[in-house]
């Protein structure tokens, strides 16, 4: 249950970075609450799961769904390079992300 608590903060990190960048283009009142919103559940479940994941797997693992996320909303949504070099590098962070979950805690 912690692991998907953690993959669910993961994707409301990326809600809360596609509402920040919303508010930069245009600041209304759904853009700000799509990026509070966002944020608020990703802490709330991330502090969930960290009582049974450990500290720095938790956060690793959390921030590589939010890189890998937001980067992807980028490319799909927003025209950012798909430079095979860049899908590269998020191909090795997918990678350390599923060989922390693998490599257990101890």
């Amino acid at each position: 249950m912690e692991w998907f608590m953690l993959v669910a903060a993961g994707l409301c990190e990326v809600a809360g970075v596609m509402g920040l960048n919303l508010w930069n283009e245009r600041r209304n009142a759904a853009s700000l609450t799509l990026l509070l919103a966002g944020f608020a559940a990703s802490f709330l479940l991330l502090t969930l799961a960290m009582r049974s994941i450990s500290m720095g797997t938790a956060y690793a693992i959390w921030t590589a769904i939010g890189t890998i996320g937001a980067t992807l909303v980028g490319m799909i949504f927003y025209g950012e390079s798909r430079e095979p070099r860049r899908i590269f590098f998020l191909a090795l962070v997918v990678g350390s992300a599923v060989g922390l979950r693998f490599i257990g805690e101890g």
